[in-house]
């Protein structure tokens, strides 16, 4: 049998393949490194560049783009830039850096780009947020009403703190700073807050104890730790506190709550500063850039409580700031005092005292006020920080050494009970109402005729016996939220039967 090769029926073959055959073509930007350093990289080329948008270098390294200039481009390496070299191609990933969110994350240790650093294997999330979004508007918030106990009787007393507020905690290094965070954290055990700590620029040590207390006392469970150590790069600890906010952004506007605490804003402020020398932007006031406080605000107006169409979620924010020789007239703690909604200043000389937490209520303040406390604490609170103003200002007299009649010899005694009763150990947050009950007891005169050094034992009898014998007060403090006429006739029933104990034992 023979072939016939038809030379009309390959042509036609040929034609129809040739009609169908699509050039795919794509355009790939692709730059070149003409130096890196100091965690910084200079690329010429990629001219379509995005502000903000993620680069990837050889070797899996990813950067930044920060500067965007006419012939080159100013970029911050997220890793290790000793892998990095002049002549290096640099690709365009047409991305914002984002990181990943939801409840996978709690309970875990990231790092600053939400990979995980401790060692219990991938987070397995889909979701991810960009580090940088955009902020909830005036007309999506509603008043912060709500409060969010801290469990430390100075500051829910005085200084409260509500859901969606910006709180400040500032002072000096070793007044007590991080141990207020971290009760708060302690605190939230048993309610519906997601915590969030951010460490930027700290000792991995230091990091370490903090996650060794929140492992023992349980609080990892409803807790995310980003870290950015000091021992990471600047860009690091940069973006650190931004993807904390990712993270915690997600929980409010899913309708639940959550608590973010930056530790500590200074340190934060000091690496955006080595990035922006290095880009070469002009120093400002301390060598700071010009948007230092752009900076700040972007990141602590995040912190919102949403309205009821939105879900009602909520994002607190605790930035904390350390302070050189007690200068809160400084360049960053002046900028972060006039964004957030009131501080807790930290004085060295109370904490030396043995006065701690070291809050100065002098100085301290809470723009929110009595909004974010329940109709009791305000109630039995109202005179609190009237009280101990006085007695300060007094005891400064008194050091003169002149004659004191009995109605000032009356107000140090009761303003030194009343310091006596602030007074808490750490790690030990305690429950609304107790605090309630014992400002109740020293507010009414009941521990002014008890020696100083009496003044703990009698507290620390006086919660087990109401609890005990007169357990509907807390339960209805609990319950209602409110001290009624009734209850506090009960309330001094309770003072006078455990104090008439507490004397004859």
């Amino acid at each position: 049998m023979e072939l016939k090769i038809k030379p009309e029926e390959i042509s036609a073959i040929l034609k129809r393949h040739i009609e169908q055959y699509q050039v795919k073509t794509e355009a790939e930007e692709v730059g070149e490194v003409i130096e890196a350093g100091d965690g910084i990289a200079r690329i010429k080329g990629l001219p379509s560049c995005m502000a903000s948008e993620m680069l990837e270098f050889p070797r899996g390294i990813y950067g930044m783009a920060l500067n965007l200039e006419e012939d080159q481009i100013g970029a911050m390496i997220l890793g290790d830039i000793t892998h990095i070299e002049q002549g290096d191609p640099v690709k365009r990933t047409g991305k914002v850096l984002s990181v990943p969110v939801g409840d996978a994350l709690v309970g875990r240790i990231v790092n600053a780009v939400g990979q995980p650093i401790d060692g219990k294997g991938p987070i397995h999330t889909e979701k991810l947020r960009l580090i940088e979004g955009t902020t909830p508007n005036v007309v999506e918030r509603q008043p912060v009403k709500e409060p969010l106990q801290t469990g430390l009787k100075c500051i829910d007393s005085m200084i409260p703190i509500g859901r969606g507020q910006r709180e400040l905690i500032i002072g000096d290094r070793q007044t007590g700073k991080t141990a207020i965070a971290v009760d708060t954290i302690l605190n939230q055990k048993g309610g519906n807050v997601i915590c969030i700590y951010v460490a930027i620029g700290q000792k991995q040590s230091t990091v370490a104890s903090v996650v060794n207390t929140l492992q023992e006392y349980g609080a990892m469970e409803y807790t995310i730790v980003v870290s950015a150590t000091a021992s990471d790069p600047a860009s690091m600890q940069y973006v650190a506190p931004y993807a904390g906010a990712a993270m915690g952004e997600e929980f409010r506007d899913t309708g639940r709550h959550a608590l973010i605490i930056y530790d500590d804003l200074w340190k934060h402020a000091v690496a955006y500063r080595q990035v922006s020398l290095l880009l070469r932007r002009p120093p400002g006031r301390e060598a700071f850039p010009g948007d230092i406080f752009n900076l700040h605000s972007r990141l602590l107006e995040r912190a919102a409580k949403l309205n009821d169409e939105l879900g009602g979620g909520s994002l607190t924010a605790l930035p904390i700031v350390e302070t050189q020789a007690g200068d809160y007239s400084a360049y960053i703690p002046t900028n972060v005092i006039s964004i957030t909604d009131g501080q807790i200043y930290l004085e060295g000389d109370l904490f030396y005292a043995g006065v701690r937490p070291a809050v100065s209520v002098g100085l301290s303040v809470s723009r929110v006020g009595g909004n974010a406390q329940i109709k009791a604490m305000k109630k039995v609170a109202g005179m609190l920080r009237l009280d101990l103003a006085q007695y300060r200002e007094l005891v400064t007299f008194a050091k003169f050494g002149s004659e004191l009649d009995k109605a000032t010899q009356a107000q140090i005694t009761r303003g030194e009970r009343l310091v006596e009763v602030l007074k808490q150990p750490q790690y030990n947050p305690m429950p609304v109402e107790n605090q309630i009950m014992i400002i109740f007891v020293a507010e009414n005169g009941y521990l002014d005729d008890l020696p100083i050094d009496r003044v703990k034992d009698f507290e620390a009898g006086f919660y087990p016996f109401v609890h005990e014998k007169y357990s509907q007060i807390p339960k209805g403090i609990r319950e209602e939220k409110q001290l009624s006429d009734e209850m506090s006739k009960l309330l001094h029933q309770a003072a006078q039967d455990y104090k008439k104990n507490f004397v004859t034992t």
